[in-house]
């Protein structure tokens, strides 16, 4: 890639169930010039993330075709015509899926990054991004956790999973419990992150696993998966226990409508509370969160639990990789130093 030429990520096809390359093309332009209010980043590290998957369907909201696609980014600032941006700045914006932006602070949720001493950029994008503000808010706001109760994510290998297990230990959660896709994730949320039990589940029921990993059930939920999740979930959950809904990767590539849980009346029979979390919902808690996590970054306790593929090239590998769940952590694509 030269210094004059920018690229770029464009959807070209919306995609029958599970997405593939060539839904996608890329596209090379000149990197645009900063106009009045403006400022030309260069894209340091992307996100790619589940929500994308969904906005690939088109409709109110969805991605258009033949543009560049959206999503978070860190980049360094080029050239700047922003008042509030200088040359060297590194911002958080949502203009990812190549390698030149323009943005402007303070719009579509650009922001100036302080760089932590001690914290890796991955963070901003990891524990410290979106995944680890909808955790954050999941945990803190929608199921109100409190120290001494029992949780259960689903997912939990994944970028909002590890940020959960994370965030809920240092809140004090008493037994941390995961479910994911292979032993291998099993043996990582277990042996490196410290969940007290786990589960893969393909190996049986989810509700049975989950009944076995947690036999005095739980309090807290917080679901990536929905599905039969959700369901064994609901028949594990105490009385007055709170599912916190951040995503259904189980309906993303399919029907988008899927049947409630045969056992939903439970909700009412325990008097459970069941809320969705959105994360632009709760971007008011950025600076909560990172007062909270900054200091255990830096001591080691947390890690940034990411999967990094090198080189803008592998955008889209990275991106079908995260849906087939070939990530520990949250997947991020590095495309400069």
């Amino acid at each position: 890639m030269t210094t004059n030429t920018a690229h770029a990520v464009h959807q070209i096809a919306r995609p029958t169930g599970f997405p593939t390359a060539a839904d996608f093309t890329y596209v090379s332009c000149p990197v645009p010039r900063p106009g009045p209010g403006t400022a030309l980043v260069e894209n340091l590290l992307l996100s790619v993330d589940p929500y994308h998957r969904g906005m690939m369907d088109g409709g109110e909201g969805g991605f258009e075709l033949n543009t560049p696609l959206e999503g978070r980014s860190v980049g360094r600032v080029l050239a700047s015509r922003d008042p509030g941006l200088r040359e060297g700045d590194l911002v958080f914006h949502r203009a990812g899926w190549r390698t030149h932006a323009l943005v402007t602070l303070g719009v579509d949720g650009t922001r100036k990054l302080c760089g932590h001493d001690g914290v890796p950029l991955e963070a901003y994008l990891s524990i410290l991004g979106g995944t680890g503000l909808t955790a954050y808010a999941a945990l803190t706001r929608t199921a109100a956790l409190r120290s001494g109760e029992d949780l259960f994510v689903s997912a939990a290998a994944g970028g909002v999973g590890t940020a959960t297990g994370h965030i809920a230990r240092l809140l004090g959660a008493r037994r941390i419990i995961g479910s994911a896709g292979s032993a291998a994730k099993v043996r990582h949320l277990t042996g490196t992150l410290g969940f007290d039990a786990a589960f893969d589940y393909h190996d049986g029921p989810v509700g049975e696993q989950l009944a076995q990993a947690a036999p005095d059930g739980i309090d807290v939920y917080v679901d990536n998966v929905g599905g039969d999740h959700l369901e064994g979930a609901i028949d594990s959950l105490r009385e007055y226990g709170r599912v916190a809904w951040v995503g259904a990767i189980s309906t993303y590539h399919g029907d988008r409508s899927p049947a409630a849980p045969r056992n939903l009346f439970e909700v009412v029979h325990k008097s459970l509370r069941l809320e969705g979390v959105l994360v632009r919902n709760h971007t008011n808690l950025q600076d909560e969160l990172e007062d909270f996590l900054v200091p255990h970054l830096r001591s080691g306790r947390v890690g940034t639990d990411t999967t990094v593929v090198q080189g803008f090239e592998g955008t889209v590998e990275a991106f079908l990789g995260m849906l087939r769940g070939d990530n520990l952590g949250k997947m991020l694509v590095r495309i400069g130093a």
